[in-house]
């Protein structure tokens, strides 16, 4: 929880400064508890598996959350049963007239397709738009990420030869960043992706590069204008996520690279280790402690 002083005593300026978690007495007074509406809208294939790695990491924290469960109204999932989805999940038309503190949105793995040739790329913009009026913050993650840094700002993703596959070393570029609160300099983040945005394109357009990496690119962005955070890699994936993905590959005879720094001695008879749960679990608490913090005291009052 952040620390409660008077935002006129020196300290807070400085606290603040070096990106310790602070709140001043009018903002701690006009709080109270209640549960903090978190919605995920889930764009991958197999969503049990995706909903499960954010819950983990939300729900971690001492704060109350309701997680609502979202799906394109435009898509049928092919890869989750039915019954599944008509029993935990709500299409994007029934709760576009709802509130949220905070909407996660997650990769899908389409990186290849132009966005405009995503079938539920008009459905996808009206949700980036309505984010805007209904969302207090929002949460870009991969493939979701790179849309919405294309739509707010034209950002375009760029085809790589090969894809990025792996664990790859990050560096902390902006630490006072108050997402990145408790922040190790390096860390480590799994990465897979054909795709990449590309910082100096980033940079022209006014956005701030929080972690960046020698040989993956970006990771996370923030967009204060429109209150939302692009992350281009995948904090939430389990210790397996990445051999899942290697051993799809290799059963289907597809290229692929043994993923870099994730098994020991890269050798993938070994037992991967998970180099980054730590993190991940910090930068979610970061973000959702930003979400109580800010988040108006009436969630009807959400974009007004």
């Amino acid at each position: 929880m952040p620390i409660r002083i008077p935002s006129k005593l020196p300290a807070f300026d400085v606290l603040k400064s070096e990106g310790v978690d602070v709140m001043s007495n009018t903002d701690a007074n006009r709080q109270d508890i209640r549960p903090l509406r978190i919605g995920l809208l889930n764009l991958m294939p197999l969503k049990i598996q995706t909903e499960t790695q954010f819950s983990r990491l939300i729900g971690s924290t001492p704060l109350q959350i309701e997680l609502t469960l979202i799906r394109m109204s435009e898509h049928q999932s092919r890869h989750t049963a039915p019954e599944h989805m008509e029993s935990f999940y709500k299409s994007f038309e029934e709760i576009q007239n709802q509130k949220f503190d905070g909407l996660i949105i997650t990769g899908s793995p389409i990186e290849h397709l132009p966005f405009s040739e995503v079938t539920y790329w008009n459905e996808l913009k009206k949700v980036f738009d309505w984010t805007q009026k209904n969302v207090h913050s929002t949460f870009g993650v991969c493939w979701g990420g790179m849309a919405m840094i294309n739509h707010f700002h034209g950002v375009k993703k760029h085809i790589l030869d090969k894809k990025v596959f792996g664990c790859h070393r990050c560096q902390v570029t902006n630490p006072s960043s108050r997402f990145l609160t408790g922040f190790s300099d390096d860390l480590v983040i799994p990465v897979s992706r054909w795709t990449e945005n590309r910082a100096e394109e980033i940079s022209n357009v006014g956005l701030d590069i929080l972690i960046d990496s020698k040989t993956s690119g970006p990771c996370l962005v923030e967009d204060a204008k429109h209150r939302a955070l692009y992350i281009f890699n995948h904090f939430e994936y389990d210790r397996d996520t990445l051999k899942q993905e290697y051993d799809r590959d290799i059963e289907n005879n597809t290229p692929i690279n043994v993923p870099m720094n994730y098994y020991p001695n890269d050798d993938p008879s070994k037992k991967p280790l998970n180099k980054w749960r730590s993190h991940a679990h910090l930068l979610y608490a970061n973000w959702i402690n930003q979400i109580y913090q800010s988040t108006p005291f009436d969630i009807n009052d959400i974009g007004s």
